[in-house]
């Protein structure tokens, strides 16, 4: 599928971006060009020393902000498929850097949209959060406006060979800034702080994540927003799961966060398919209508005022499937590499 394309990852030295690349260079060793778009010159400098030059030459680093259009469309340039993984992602520094979240979130998915128009890009994956869904936050609400425009940059392409979608997921399992690397850094103190006691979240690895993005690609028509069937924790039960002899005192909810985060609303009921591993979000205004997609592509619409969020969830991960999986995926993540 990706052998003799060339690809280009905006937020390319984050976690997600390093997982993507680790795996089109085990399974597309005839990949064309790999480009790696960041702004961050020190994690490009250190991920080349990861995969040198030497061992894989399609890598290319371009230096560059997704809020530089110009720079962006330069890097486009040759390039077959997108994938949009740069944002700032952080909700308590989101509220109180707004402006920041707004130029890099909105007006750079924007930048990078146009750039596709004006190149000969082919497919485009974006990628989204559960805090998207309903937001209540302000970066939920800058990656909502930002899926907008990827699923409704596919009714303005005109006659272009051209396709956006987008892949909506929950908590990656030992991404940065997430509470198990925090709880594992904080164990040592004897006191994990719970938020509320409450509270749950969705929970996927970060190399389904990768498995999704390359899912969407094969399988997008255009316009979809992609959401994967994933279990749920309790906030408490990672804390049990990683200090069960610590202290776990509640310390309440930070700005923006919600108890239970939501992928799929009610209001989406309408405009959405099942897929089987997959739900698929059909853009309201577009080509597709949930009978003439599910025709097209299989599966059947939800029955309306269909809602998935991690509370109402009927898959919940243990205690000791937690202890696994962060085992496998935090701890050691190398043995969960495709």
């Amino acid at each position: 599928m990706l052998n003799n394309k060339s690809i280009l990852i905006t937020g390319g030295t984050g976690s997600f971006g390093k997982a993507f690349v680790k795996t089109i260079l085990k399974r597309y060793p005839d990949v064309k060009r790999l480009v790696i778009f960041s702004r961050d010159e020190l994690k490009q400098f250190e991920m080349a020393q990861q995969f040198s030059d030497a061992e894989y030459p399609a890598l290319r680093y371009f230096i560059g902000d997704v809020r530089d259009a110009d720079r962006v469309r330069r890097a486009m340039e040759g390039v077959d498929i997108v994938i949009h993984a740069a944002a700032l992602k952080q909700v308590p520094a989101a509220e109180y850097n707004p402006f920041e979240c707004i130029k890099t979130n909105v007006l750079g998915a924007q930048n990078v949209i146009e750039a596709c128009f004006d190149t000969e890009v082919k497919k485009v994956v974006a990628l989204s959060t559960d805090k998207a869904a309903a937001p209540i936050n302000l970066y939920g609400a800058t990656k909502l406006c930002s899926d907008k425009l990827f699923t409704a940059a596919n009714n303005v392409k005109g006659k272009r060979d051209l396709r956006f979608s987008v892949v909506r997921y929950g908590n990656v399992m030992g991404s940065r800034g997430s509470v198990i690397p925090f709880f594992l850094q904080r164990r040592q103190t004897g006191a994990l702080p719970i938020t509320d006691p409450a509270m749950t979240r969705f929970n996927i690895s970060l190399q389904d994540g990768v498995e999704m993005v390359l899912w969407a690609l094969q399988h997008a028509q255009g316009g979809e927003i992609f959401v994967p069937k994933i279990p749920s924790y309790r906030i408490t039960d990672i804390a049990q799961a990683i200090g069960p002899d610590c202290d776990h005192p509640i310390v309440g909810i930070r700005p923006g966060e919600k108890i239970h985060e939501e992928m799929i609303t009610a209001s989406d009921s309408f405009n959405t398919v099942d897929l089987g591993k997959y739900f698929a979000i059909l853009p309201s205004a577009g080509q597709h209508s949930a009978e003439s997609y599910c025709a097209s592509c299989g599966g059947h619409p939800v029955a309306p005022g269909y809602a998935y969020d991690s509370g109402s969830n009927t898959d919940f991960l243990t205690v000791d499937q937690l202890r696994e999986l962060i085992a496998e995926h935090v701890l050691n993540p190398e043995i969960s590499a495709a």
